[in-house]
């Protein structure tokens, strides 16, 4: 679903005789990705998520601007402007390319035109003050939001082809067992092959499952590794990547056949990692982008986008 670089071809001319005319053709290697692209000052980075191509996009946490770029060039500028006292934390691209938003403090979800930054829907789950709508995970019926200060998802259901409801046609699912533990802060979600949800919870260091029907959970073994600090997670066939952002670590975790439990392979760290809050996978690359938890953002706080092994 990614584009990849393109090869370069060498082109021969073919006769009875191979002849060479002029100098010899040289093909250039490509120039490599970057591996580091600065964002904005001041911008207080959150979600993150590929799109078309190599086009990446990235939400703020301070005012909900949108910054959209390009992992080839590292270029790129913002096509939402903030708004303050707005936030947004998770982003997703869903199949018709359209741009969803987890609005964090807003208490609700926002779709965009990717293009334009046109919003094209909004959906307002709770007026509770104290409601952190965190990250998403879009699915083929329907897009699950997680809330890391209640024990619910929000479910918007999609129309035939994708098509997006009306404003007021979502439900919240209650959740009950583990997922619904007292200030676990539940945060990224993945979506499993059979259906279930799988959900990170950031201060119990665990991943629940989660019936998407009925909000029933249990936790998801791994084999005694804790996922502490767990915020973003990102799933390619039977590997997960769980980002953990204070942690400065990602854990790269290998899912049995049934999706029912899990092992450590390995960790990726490394000093540009400075508490990555959510990542997206282009070939195999990781990409995460840096939250830096651990200051107190100023205008001039310089923040980024880190490119790693996948």
């Amino acid at each position: 679903m990614r584009k990849l670089l393109s090869l370069f071809f060498v082109p021969v001319l073919a006769a009875a005789t191979l002849v060479t005319v002029g100098a010899p053709a040289t093909a250039h290697p490509p120039k490599p990705f970057p591996a580091r692209i600065a964002l904005p000052d001041g911008f207080t980075p959150e979600g993150l998520t590929i799109g078309r191509g190599t086009t990446v996009y990235v939400g703020s946490v301070l005012d909900g601007a949108v910054w959209r770029g390009d992992l080839r060039t590292g270029r790129g500028s913002v096509l939402i402007p903030g708004t303050p006292g707005a936030a947004k934390a998770g982003l997703k691209i869903d199949p018709r390319g359209r741009l969803w938003t987890a609005d964090f403090t807003g208490g609700g979800a926002s779709v965009y035109d990717p293009g334009s930054g046109a919003r094209l829907a909004h959906y307002q789950f709770t007026t509770d003050p104290n409601s952190l709508v965190n990250d998403m995970v879009i699915t083929r019926r329907a897009v699950y939001f997680t809330d890391s200060t209640r024990p619910v998802l929000y479910v918007v259901p999609l129309g035939p082809g994708g098509q997006l409801p009306a404003p007021t046609a979502f439900r919240e699912l209650s959740l009950t067992g583990p997922g619904a533990t007292p200030d676990a802060f539940n945060n990224g979600i993945v979506a499993l092959p059979d259906g279930d949800l799988l959900v990170a919870q950031m201060l119990t260091g665990r991943l629940v499952r989660v019936d998407p029907r009925t909000g029933g959970s249990r936790v998801f073994g791994l084999g005694g590794y804790s996922v502490d600090r767990a915020d973003g997670l990102v799933l390619r066939g039977r590997t997960l990547y769980v980002i953990r952002n204070l942690s400065n670590v990602i854990a790269v975790v290998r899912l049995n056949a049934g999706y029912t439990a899990g092992a450590a392979q390995r960790e990726i760290t490394g000093p540009q990692l400075r508490s990555p809050a959510t990542g997206d996978l282009l070939g195999s690359a990781l990409y995460v982008v840096n939250g830096r938890f651990d200051v107190e953002p100023t205008p001039t706080t310089d923040f980024d986008i880190v490119r790693v092994p996948a």
